[in-house]
């Protein structure tokens, strides 16, 4: 192994590229710790037709979430290469301290519903797990990093198995998806059964009558962006609070970067909103990164005033949006990760998920071991809904 540059999680970055290890099996690690310096490897890798990755790997989304949250001593771009210099995955994370453990995870949290690595292509997510893994664990000595801690990774992708999942534990969530097909109509319909379609006609016509003429839009402009996520924040938090949970996007920093994530004329997240054409009130909110193929949900809210909720603003929204992203040619539809009942009702896929958890160190396998028992007793929770419930209440109880 050649250490280019040391820095400060142990090592001193003197350039882009902070370390590089050859390892078993052909493969080249490196790790970048300015986005700029790797954009033009990035952009040409995304742009190929053949790559393999979700919409949270574009890099205009990753750029967006690390200029708003991320500081830049701990971002980390791997960079695996096959034996003749060719990139082959690419994998953004940010690298943290906990309790003197140094933890390396995918960039975006739990607001990316899925950290898939960046395949160049469906060859590179065939390169064997064990050649993989083994890239991860020398470049992370270089790069002091102790454990990888990549939850939310799926098992496969576009029906390519995804190397990682291999090695992971089932996570305690699921993702929730639809395939969309060449007829907007057809989709709807297989979407959406004959009576739940019938009850949301019933329920848009009662709405006109009662408020007024409604309109589905999609922001177009940077102003509009900011108006429908002022809308969802605020009907978000009153959300969270009824529940007794605390509000992820109460963070200004979360705030920032969906509403640079939601600018520009090819977005990296697409807000949709149902307002009401006279006076343009917000009565639902939905985002979701995107790609050419697929619209994936990241966020949702309706105004929870009785008089609208009644109406089930969110789901008409949902019912609209699902048309449109068809009519304007996506393959695929997903609504994330986590269980509810607008998702198990209209989605056909379940999109199974796993955490990896890879000691580097020894201090990493210590924190392993806890972190893979963690993930178990989530799991355990989320899938049996008296132990869920009870969990809720208590949330609850401490929220008063």
């Amino acid at each position: 192994m050649t250490v280019l540059a040391q820095g400060p999680m142990g090592r001193d970055l003197t350039g882009a590229t902070m370390a590089r290890a050859r390892v078993a099996g052909g493969l080249t690690a490196e790790v970048f710790s300015d986005l700029d310096a790797v954009e033009a490897l990035w952009r040409g890798l995304e742009a190929d037709p053949g790559c393999l990755a979700t919409p949270y790997q574009r890099f205009d989304w990753v750029r967006a979430y690390q200029r708003a949250k991320g500081a830049p001593e701990a971002l980390r771009i791997v960079v695996l290469r096959d034996h003749a210099g060719r990139p082959r995955i690419l994998m953004p994370l940010t690298v943290a301290r906990t309790r003197g453990v140094a933890i390396a995870r995918m960039l975006g949290g739990d607001h990316a519903n899925y950290h898939l690595p960046l395949f160049s292509g469906r060859d590179a997510a065939a390169v064997p797990v064990e050649d993989v893994t083994a890239a991860l664990v020398a470049i992370g000595r270089s790069a002091g990093i102790d454990v990888y801690a990549l939850s939310h990774q799926p098992r496969t992708w576009d029906g390519a198995v995804n190397p990682l999942a291999l090695v992971g534990e089932p996570a305690p969530s699921d993702g929730y998806g639809l395939m969309l097909g060449p007829d907007p109509e057809a989709t709807v319909r297989r979407a959406f059964s004959a009576d739940a379609r019938k009850k949301l006609r019933s329920k848009e016509k009662r709405l006109v009558e009662a408020h007024g003429a409604i309109a589905y839009r999609q922001a177009g402009t940077r102003a509009e962006a900011e108006r429908f996520l002022a809308a969802f924040h605020a009907q978000k938090a009153a959300r969270f609070a009824a529940m007794g949970i605390g509000d992820p996007y109460a963070d200004p920093a979360i705030r920032s970067f969906l509403a640079a994530a939601a600018a520009g004329e090819r977005p990296a997240m697409e807000v949709h909103a149902l307002v009401l054409a006279a006076g343009g009130r917000v009565l639902a909110v939905f985002g979701g990164a995107v790609d050419a193929g697929r619209y994936s949900g990241m966020m949702t809210a309706f105004d929870a005033d009785p008089d609208i909720a009644r109406f089930s603003p969110g789901d008409l929204l949902l019912h609209h949006l699902v048309r449109e992203q068809t009519a304007r040619g996506r393959r695929a539809f997903d609504l994330g990760v986590g269980e509810a009942r607008y998702k198990a009702s209209i989605c056909d896929e379940t999109i199974p998920l796993v955490d990896v958890v890879l000691p580097v160190t020894l201090r990493g396998h210590a924190y392993g071991l806890i972190a893979t028992r963690l993930t178990r007793l989530k799991r355990r929770i989320k899938r049996d809904p008296r132990l869920y419930d009870l969990v809720r209440r208590v949330r609850r109880l401490k929220a008063g």
